[in-house]
């Protein structure tokens, strides 16, 4: 357990992953362009599927790197969340309410905020403005005797505080120590890294045009969301489970989201979506101005949807 003055930090990164992952995406593209123009659709999809298995090689190096947290926005964003350092060393639960951890005598919160207490007994603090008004008067009386003591003189006065290096989880605690939640965690990430090499090398193999690409990648990502929810209900149920911050619940709710890509991929677009967009376009034509912005709007999203990585998703 740390002493009182100490501060937590994780070990620095050695590469910029969401850097390289950014990046690798705007190659993606200028890869499906040139592939496009100079060896045509068909056979753009080895190009493709090289770029997606290198996406998905660094996504694992930094899933790896940032201690097996989910990666946010397909790694674009780091996850860093101070709370869940806190829990698991101390196996508090965030609920809103700071977190008060025993330090020396006294009670530490999450933001490294000492209090003394009500009383100037540690671990009480009073939500009453009498009670504050007390706490208050006892620090003032704590500080002036600190002031007088001529001892202080002798103690530097902004001397860093030391810092204590949190040890990222490995796979092995996490696959041992998390139980078959942690399992279920770890597998649905890893499920839902390499999901769009999946798609590419499905879509090599069967066609733009066949459902094989399309009901493969959605199973997918129904196994990759199944298996988080079914981490997260074993922990509601006092299982043990990587705590969810809420970049990560957002997270899961964008992946969510970005099922509506669904409608813009073939062979559904082709079948369903494109005949609905024109439908829309024939009623609204006849319409001044409305029915010209339509047109440009169907125009846009036929144009944008012949892109892989416009709509991929990944």
């Amino acid at each position: 357990m740390p002493s009182e003055g100490q501060t937590f930090a994780s070990k620095e990164q050695s590469i910029p992953w969401t850097l390289v992952v950014s990046v690798l995406k705007d190659i993606e593209a200028v890869v499906e362009v040139a592939a496009q123009h100079f060896i045509g659709d068909d056979r753009k999809w080895s190009f493709l599927a090289v770029t997606e298995a290198v996406k998905a090689g660094v996504r694992l190096a930094a899933f790896r790197e940032s201690g097996y947290k989910m990666l946010l926005q397909g790694g674009e964003v780091t996850n860093e969340e101070e709370i869940n350092v806190l829990e698991e060393n101390f196996g508090a639960k965030s609920n809103g309410v700071p977190a008060i951890y025993p330090m020396n005598g006294h009670f530490q919160n999450g933001h490294g905020v000492t209090s003394s207490g009500l009383d100037g007994k540690a671990g009480f603090v009073s939500k009453s403005l009498e009670g504050r008004a007390v706490a208050a008067l006892n620090k003032f009386g704590q500080n002036a005797k600190m002031m007088s003591d001529p001892m202080w003189m002798k103690k530097p006065l902004s001397a860093p505080p030391p810092v204590m290096v949190v040890e990222k989880p490995t796979l092995a605690s996490i696959w041992s120590a998390k139980g078959v939640s942690g399992r279920l965690f770890f597998l649905g990430e890893v499920v839902h890294i390499f999901r769009p090499l999946v798609y590419v090398l499905l879509i090599r193999k069967f066609g733009i045009r066949s459902w094989t690409p399309w009901l493969m990648s959605l199973a997918v990502e129904i196994t990759s969301l199944g298996m988080h929810s079914r981490a997260t209900d074993l922990h509601n149920r006092g299982g043990r489970v990587h705590h969810l911050s809420s970049a990560e619940r957002d997270e899961l709710k964008r992946r969510k989201m970005m099922w509506a890509l669904y409608v813009m991929r073939d062979p559904f677009f082709a079948n369903y979506t494109k005949r609905h967009l024109q439908k829309a376009e024939k009623v609204l034509n006849p319409v001044p101005l409305i029915g010209f912005l339509t047109g440009k709007l169907v125009e846009l999203v036929e144009g944008a949807q012949t892109r892989y990585t416009y709509t991929s998703g990944s």
